[in-house]
């Protein structure tokens, strides 16, 4: 009688796994255990890299309304503090996308946020 060997289901797991691979340098590519390690690797970051995205996004909008805020005469601190007690509930990403692609309108709110202080 013929060993029983593990059959397509998985060589489809391998293969999936090694297509994942696809582009990795070296061993890192064609060997199973090295590509299946590196992949992991590779997800592991890849959800860590998800979250930082957020934090990073989010310190670039700061940056950029702090500049134009500071184009207007104002800080961006006092600005947000001004745009919450104006009741102007724009978040900082459509405070930045105002500032690089509308600095007219920015200033507005900028005006509004300091008549509000």
């Amino acid at each position: 009688m013929p060993r029983a060997k593990r059959g397509f289901k998985a060589r489809r797991r391998r293969n999936r796994m090694l297509k994942s691979a696809k582009g990795f340098r070296q061993g890192r590519r064609t060997m199973y255990r090295r590509a299946a390690e590196a992949v992991r690797h590779a997800w592991m970051h890849a959800y860590v890299g998800r979250k930082q995205r957020k934090r990073q996004m989010r310190r670039l909008w700061i940056v950029r309304v702090n500049a134009a805020a500071r184009l207007n005469g104002m800080s961006y601190s006092r600005m947000i503090e001004g745009c919450k007690k104006a009741g102007i509930e724009l978040d900082r990403k459509v405070l930045a996308d105002l500032a690089v692609f509308d600095p007219a309108g920015f200033a507005q709110v900028v005006a509004t946020a300091k008549a509000a202080l």
